[in-house]
Parts: structure tokens; C-alpha cells; sequence
């Protein structure tokens, strides 16, 4: 059984920065895309970055320039870098592995699936 749980999250400032982390038991973590996913109040849920088992990441637009995911397939442990936070980033984020090895990063993000922690919060404020 796939366990996926999060950590960090919480309350940034605009212009801020916030460290999410992710630990990942139950598969063979270095053969699965990675991915982190928001959603806001009244919102869908959005892919904001994936990163594929061969380390190549995907960002929705909104994030690129601000947001850096990383894995560490060692620790089973993937990160999400938020710098420059912005109250738009104001949601609950989720992070999940693929249920499926050797997807890329981009299709994970756009089709979602798999296994997926309980989320953590981020809140921006101004």
C-alpha cells in the first residue's frame, strides 16, 4: 500500500518563501513521476509541478520562475521550493506519486491519479 505524507506548508508573506516536503512509502520511488498539486477554494485542482522518474521537471505557468520541485530518490522524498509567494499560491496542496512507473512529468501533472497524501496548507498573506 502506497503511503504519500506531507510536510511544511503553512503561513508565508507575499514575496516570501515556504519549503513543502513529501516522504513516499510503498513503491519503488525512483521509477514514478512526483508531483505536487493545489487547489483553492471554489477552485479545480491544478497540477502546480511534477517532476518525472528520470529528474525532469513541469511547471504550470503561474509557478515557473518561482517554484522548484526536486526529489531525493534516496529519502523517497520529494520537495517543493516556493519563493516569491503570491496570495494566489493561497491553497491546499497535495502531493502524489503516479499510479503508473515511467510517465512524464508534464502528463502527470495535466492527468493526475495515483496515490496522494492529505494536504497540507498555504496561506499567503499580504
Amino acid at each position: 500500500q502506497v503511503q504519500v505524507v506531507e510536510s511544511g506548508g503553512g503561513l508565508g508573506q507575499v514575496g516570501g518563501s515556504l519549503r513543502l516536503s513529501c516522504t513516499v512509502s510503498g513503491l519503488t520511488f525512483d521509477r514514478y513521476a512526483m508531483g505536487w498539486f493545489r487547489q483553492a477554494p471554489g477552485k479545480e485542482r491544478e497540477g502546480v509541478s511534477c517532476i518525472s522518474w528520470a529528474d525532469i521537471p513541469y511547471y504550470v505557468d503561474s509557478v515557473k520562475g518561482r517554484f522548484t520541485v526536486s526529489r531525493d530518490n534516496a529519502k523517497n522524498t520529494l520537495f517543493l521550493q516556493m519563493n516569491n509567494l503570491q496570495p494566489e499560491d493561497t491553497a491546499m496542496y497535495y502531493c502524489a506519486a503516479d499510479g503508473q512507473p515511467y510517465y512524464s512529468a508534464e502528463y502527470y501533472c495535466v492527468n493526475q491519479g495515483g496515490s496522494w497524501g492529505q494536504g497540507t496548507q498555504v496561506t499567503v498573506s499580504s
